[in-house]
């Protein structure tokens, strides 16, 4: 009865340091790596969740943040696509969030991919997931992000957008709901929405055009 007892109280102990023992990726400072910590260097370049958009690789995502995600190519009906690593849940700080990271990766390039691939499934509406061929995963480790796509799972409404990056350079509203908020010498668009979820789209400073042309094209 005695190590029964002794038995279960060990247990409990495990359980409960594997809630305490920070997971690889999710780092042990809740206050690190917050969405809205977000540091620039003056000449066109940023970090942010200890990464370089523009720079910093695949593999130096997977150091950061863990190798638990998803890589394909996402592509819309008539489009060639883009290579994306999905992370379904990861720690931004205190923060949960969904994270798609978009790699830097030719067209001609992904074009050779999708010919390699393993399958293709659809997604939400249209869009296809195309599985991507072992050859082609272990050569991605290399290739550079270019922007990064937070979905936190805590709602953040604009004041609350506005107190933590503070007041944006551009406001556009897309529709009565649905606005975005622009932060050139960040690097930053939020997309507000009372209706749903907001999301967070990271580049480099430099290359802010990335999130403002599709804007002026009329995309929202």
């Amino acid at each position: 009865m005695k190590f029964a007892l002794y038995l279960i109280g060990f247990m409990l102990v495990v359980i409960v340091a594997s809630f305490l023992i920070p997971m690889p990726g999710q780092g042990g400072d809740p206050e690190r790596n917050l969405p809205w910590q977000i540091e620039v260097d003056g000449q066109g370049g940023s970090r942010v969740f200890g990464l370089q958009p523009g720079r910093s690789t695949l593999a130096d995502v997977r150091a950061a943040l863990g190798g638990d995600f998803e890589l394909a190519i996402i592509a819309q009906p008539d489009e060639i696509g883009a290579v994306e690593a999905y992370y379904s849940q990861v720690a931004l700080g205190f923060v949960l969030a969904r994270l798609v990271v978009t790699l830097d990766v030719a067209p001609e390039t992904v074009k050779a991919m999708r010919e390699r691939a393993l399958k293709a499934e659809r997604m939400e509406s249209a869009t296809r997931k195309i599985t991507l061929h072992p050859d082609d995963l272990a050569q991605l480790e290399q290739a550079r992000i270019k922007a990064l796509t937070v979905i936190p799972t805590i709602n953040l409404d604009e004041a609350t957008i506005i107190q933590r990056f503070g007041q944006p350079a551009e406001r556009l509203q897309v529709t009565e709901k649905r606005a975005h908020l622009l932060y050139p010498h960040l690097g930053l668009d939020v997309v507000v929405n009372s209706d749903g979820k907001e999301l967070l789209q990271y580049v480099a400073p430099r290359d802010f055009a990335l999130l403002r042309e599709p804007l002026r094209a009329g995309g929202g």
